[in-house]
């Protein structure tokens, strides 16, 4: 039996985190929302494994040319001194550089036009059943010699608890702009660990943002909660070419580690919420995040 709680808007808390003590809740919601033969680009042999393992890896999403057009703007972006100033960027705690820009389908029309690209938006709308929005888009640079990682999380954790996103109905798609390498900090997930939430111990501080996007403190889970769910789940490591794609179930627990190679890797990063899903206070924060991370835009993208 699962323990709710109800909100302060009342709408029932199915996942309930940063409480006393950390604790495992089964999924509630299906991880496929879309009919298994609804058609669209993922095949339905796709749609089985990415509901079985909590992700989908696609070898070549986009093409070489095309990697070439969003590398260019990835870096004039992250070189732009203006963009540098801006909020939406987040630098480095060590080398200073910038290593994440939120926002980008509304800062650049070369990653909006990605965005609407039905290579992209098509497989989110079929794996979520209906249409969708932009919940968070962001650039991600790891530059070689020292770039840091991502500690383990699930990120519909912080979603719930922090911009309020009721259910399990949002889905993320990071893209290779540059080869993943199994030694430059690749993403790595635990499949099959998105049909359980772990909710997390400890209260959010406020503006934890500010915080939690150069290193994650509250929302993060326990080294023995980890250790049990790397031993049943197994974990795995994301290699491939530039313009490969991973989509990955919202709840999947992931995280990256540090680039000390020569060899930098970067991504544009899109999460997609269904329309039926919108944001409403947060379940365990005191005050929302920004919109420029968690949008309260909750236009259909067309």
């Amino acid at each position: 039996m699962t323990a709710t709680t109800e909100t302060t808007t009342g709408i029932p808390d199915l996942y309930p985190s940063r409480g006393a003590a950390e604790a495992l809740t089964p999924r509630q919601d299906p991880v496929v929302w879309g009919a298994p033969d609804a058609p669209g680009p993922v095949a339905p042999a796709d749609l089985l494994s990415f509901e079985r393992d909590g992700f989908l890896a696609i070898d070549e999403l986009i093409t070489e040319d095309e990697v070439a057009v969003y590398r260019n703007e990835l870096n004039r972006l992250v070189n732009d001194p203006d963009m540098r100033a801006d909020e939406r960027s987040i630098v480095e705690p060590t080398s200073k550089e910038i290593r994440t820009v939120f926002e980008v389908h509304k800062i650049s029309e070369v990653f909006a036009r990605l965005v609407r690209d039905e290579r992209v938006v098509g497989r989110a709308r079929q794996i979520l059943g209906s249409d969708v929005y932009v919940h968070q888009s962001r650039i991600n640079v790891k530059p070689g010699f020292g770039a840091s990682g991502f500690y383990w999380h699930s990120d519909f954790e912080t979603w719930h608890a922090e911009d309020g996103l009721p259910r399990m109905r949002t889905v993320s798609v990071s893209i290779a702009l540059t080869e993943n390498y199994d030694t430059n900090g690749g993403l790595m997930i635990m499949p099959g660990s998105h049909k359980t939430f772990l909710g997390c111990a400890g209260e959010t501080p406020k503006d934890n943002y500010k915080k939690s996007l150069q290193m994650q403190d509250a929302g993060t889970p326990s080294d023995e909660a980890l250790t049990q769910m790397a031993t049943q789940h197994g974990i795995k490591l994301f290699t491939g070419k530039a313009g490969s794609a991973t989509w990955f179930d919202c709840n999947a627990m992931h995280g990256s580690g540090d680039n000390i190679t020569p060899f930098p890797r970067s991504n544009v990063f899109i999460v997609f919420n269904s329309v039926e899903n919108t944001a409403v206070e947060p379940f365990a924060a005191p005050v929302r995040r920004p919109e420029f991370i968690g949008a309260r835009d909750f236009t259909p993208v067309k």
